[in-house]
């Protein structure tokens, strides 16, 4: 089966003033239609970045390498994000591929209603659409993200809304033109247990019933595990571990991913930080990027990156204890 997005060796990289880095570096996966794909990883290990980078989003001067083609709708040869300019990746922001921003706050205009976001949402790729039309879809847009009360809450402004709202009009903006894949980055953040909940049950209605590609990023192992078939574990701008979720949840084969396993709240059992911090990108260490860290580390882990080996069906981890 053809995926729906193939992405071989990203790469984007940064000019900075001790030299180019790379917060994304070599990274490689598929997501096919209708699956949820989970990104894992702490703060800094390039996930974000992941994700603008296959929309064009990143800072400018900024450099992407590598493949990522996208399946085409009707059946054509896909397309490669990498390669199109700014007005062709216009087109597929939204319409092909929709994106749930982190911070809903900051990502929402402050003096626009939150109705009139949607409805440019829509206007940007449907221009055809009359005035009656448009406020129809963007009432729908509302009602499917579980906006309660769509007409009041359109004709209202972002601060006027609770952070669980915000996120359901981020999630109406996201889908209004129909998209085949959803990036969701760190959409339970900041908000209360309770709200987490019903964002993550929202995300899953809407990929059942739409047969949505989910890309969904967050640092929090539990709750993509309840969303995902599939997971990516992200460590310094690489694809460390990848597989299925309940695999790699159950089995981890790199340590960095058993850390993050030890480090999830579980009732009865004792929290255990992984030691140190994730790396800034110009200043990697030579080898594996997690050596310093790593309570298994050998002599030749300094040495060079492993390259990813089988762990499994499916499952592959960048880590010389793989055999």
């Amino acid at each position: 089966m053809i995926p729906l997005l193939d992405v071989r060796d990203l790469t984007v990289e940064l000019a900075t003033e001790s030299g180019a880095v790379r917060p994304v570096n070599g990274v490689s996966f598929q997501v096919a239609t209708g699956e949820a794909v989970g990104l894992v990883g702490e703060s800094g290990s390039g996930k974000t970045m992941l994700g603008l980078g296959l929309l064009g989003l990143v800072p400018a001067g900024a450099r992407r390498r590598g493949v990522a083609r996208l399946a085409s709708r009707n059946g054509g040869p896909p397309v490669d994000l990498v390669q199109l300019g700014d007005r062709a990746l216009e087109a597929i922001r939204g319409r092909e591929i929709g994106m749930v921003f982190q911070e809903p706050m900051t990502a929402l205009n402050p003096v626009m209603r939150v109705g009139a976001q949607v409805t440019e949402a829509l206007r940007v790729h449907e221009p055809g659409l009359g005035a009656g039309e448009l406020q129809r879809r963007t009432l729908e847009a509302l009602d499917r993200a579980a906006v309660p009360d769509p007409r009041l809450r359109s004709r209202q402004f972002p601060h006027q809304l609770s952070g669980g709202l915000r996120q359901r009009v981020m999630i109406a903006m996201a889908l209004a033109a129909g998209p085949r894949l959803l990036i969701a980055d760190e959409p339970t953040t900041a908000l209360d247990v309770t709200v987490q909940q019903q964002i993550v049950e929202l995300l899953a209605r809407l990929q059942r019933e739409s047969n949505l590609a989910l890309l969904f990023i967050s640092h929090d192992l539990a709750v993509v595990a309840q969303l995902a078939g599939r997971l990516l574990v992200m460590y310094a701008g690489r694809i460390v571990e990848q597989g299925p979720a309940r695999e790699v949840m159950e089995r981890p084969a790199h340590p960095y991913t058993e850390g993050l396993l030890r480090a999830v709240p579980q009732k009865g059992k004792k929290l255990v930080p992984i030691p140190g911090s994730v790396p800034q990108p110009d200043a990697l260490p030579p080898g594996c990027p997690f050596e310093p860290r790593c309570p298994y580390r050998r002599a030749e882990c300094s040495l060079a990156m492993p390259e990813e080996r089988s762990a499994g069906p499916e499952h592959f981890a960048r880590c010389i204890l793989v055999r």
